[in-house]
């Protein structure tokens, strides 16, 4: 730890503590956002107002561990350990698992309406699918570890004053490289509970999590929103085993009757809301429900738009589109496609339907001219704007060879922690 800048009041002291207390303690501190300096002189203040010492902490293993407090107050700790005839080793254990004690974790806060994310683009190949899992994983990382996080600064400062469509017939005369980024920090996972709706009768998203698509002549979601279900859509649910997400993450897998899906849902009544009455029964049990849509503008698109849209008791923000893009070309027309299959039906069905933001993914500024001045033709657009810059790199590849979630495969790797900058700032 370092001195505090502009805290000449304060002194370091140097002690130990158990890694087990001490790994606590980093994690609650920054569940509460709290510095570890004030946590630790909280926690000393209130051990020494006690009429006795409490139960002794078990210390073996005990490594160094050093912070900043008021001055005085550690050799006033001293004198109070002394009396109480433990070691300062003991006494500082007591003080913090006490903080620790007084200040519980907090508890994740769900919404009162499910949040529906509709991941998005006409054009296939942009990465859709990896986009999605990587937002669900994040999203679903368990709140009492921690994890490392890049937030972007300001994309916006990349923006120039006029708004801009992604074409490269009036490129920008000094396209962007890489948006500047903060340092990483160690965040707690959201905690929430997340389940992923494979709507792509191509099934990457089942495959890339290691599941296996539903079998044809069996239930499926298809069957669900045609209105004939063979069982509860919860049977079909499956969950992503792995420890950093608990049993918060589960997949509703594809199955390859969705290619059919268009032609059956031409007879159904009310068929933009055919995805809404089949997810209904299974809303209940989770936080937030992403849906990995197909490269398609049919009428199964339109039932993903519509699930996504605001409903009556919902914020603004809360559920909507997500559309995936990159930096290129064909990604701008694919992009026009879909925003005005949405505004159709915003008009049509009076409905509002809220752009969570845009996603750069697969960016790599060592291509050049053509990536760096798309990038900024996506940056100058004003509404919806750029949410996340994902860089192209080779353990998405890997993690999909292997048929592991990306956070499972490479947690700490770039596109991880930008997948987790991206959760916090849609959440």
């Amino acid at each position: 730890m370092t001195s505090p800048s502009t805290q000449s009041d304060r002194e370091k002291v140097v002690s130990k503590l158990p890694p087990w207390l001490r790994q606590e303690l980093k994690i609650r501190t920054a569940q509460l956002r709290v510095d570890i300096q004030d946590a630790v002189h909280q926690g000393i203040a209130h051990w020494s107002a006690l009429a006795s010492a409490p139960s002794p902490v078990d210390t073996s293993g005990a490594e160094s561990f050093s912070t900043w407090l008021p001055a005085g107050q550690w050799d006033s700790f001293r004198t109070d350990a002394k009396d109480r005839g433990v070691s300062l080793i003991q006494g500082l254990a007591q003080a913090v698992r006490l903080w620790l004690e007084m200040n519980p974790a907090p508890t994740v806060k769900r919404p009162s309406v499910v949040r529906r994310i509709v991941v998005c683009n006409q054009k296939g190949g942009v990465g859709k699918t990896a986009i999605t899992a990587g937002t669900a994983e994040a999203l679903a990382e368990d709140p009492e570890a921690l994890h490392p996080v890049r937030v972007a600064r300001q994309l916006a400062r990349l923006s120039t004053p006029e708004d801009a469509h992604p074409s490269h017939q009036n490129p920008h005369p000094n396209p962007p490289t890489d948006p500047t980024p903060l340092d990483l920090e160690d965040l707690p996972g959201l905690g929430m509970r997340v389940l992923l709706v494979d709507f792509d009768p191509q099934g990457h998203l089942t495959k890339q999590l290691g599941q296996q698509p539903l079998p044809i002549g069996g239930d499926s979601l298809t069957c669900h929103m045609a209105g004939e279900a063979k069982g509860p859509l919860s049977d079909l649910i499956v969950p992503i085993p792995d420890d950093r997400f608990g049993d918060r993450l589960h997949i509703l897998p594809a199955c390859t009757d969705a290619f059919l899906l268009d032609v059956r849902l031409s007879t159904v009544r009310a068929r933009e809301a055919a995805l809404e009455r089949a997810l209904a029964p299974v809303e209940s049990d989770y936080d937030v429900i992403l849906i990995d849509c197909p490269p398609s503008l049919g009428l199964s698109m339109d039932a993903a738009i519509y699930y996504g849209r605001r409903r009556d008791t919902e914020q603004p923000g809360a559920s909507g589109a997500l559309i995936v893009v990159q930096a290129e070309d064909s990604s701008a027309d694919a992009y026009d496609l879909l925003t005005s299959q949405i505004n159709d039906l915003r008009d049509d069905l009076s409905l509002d339907i809220d752009y969570l933001g845009l996603v750069v993914n697969l960016y790599d500024g060592r291509r050049g001219y053509i990536a760096t001045s798309s990038l900024q033709a996506w940056m100058d657009i004003k509404d919806p704007r750029v949410v996340a810059v994902v860089p192209d790199l080779k353990e998405q590849r890997e993690a999909v060879r292997m048929k592991q979630p990306l956070f499972v495969y490479a947690p700490k790797g770039d596109q991880a922690v930008a997948l987790r900058a991206l959760a916090r700032e849609i959440s």
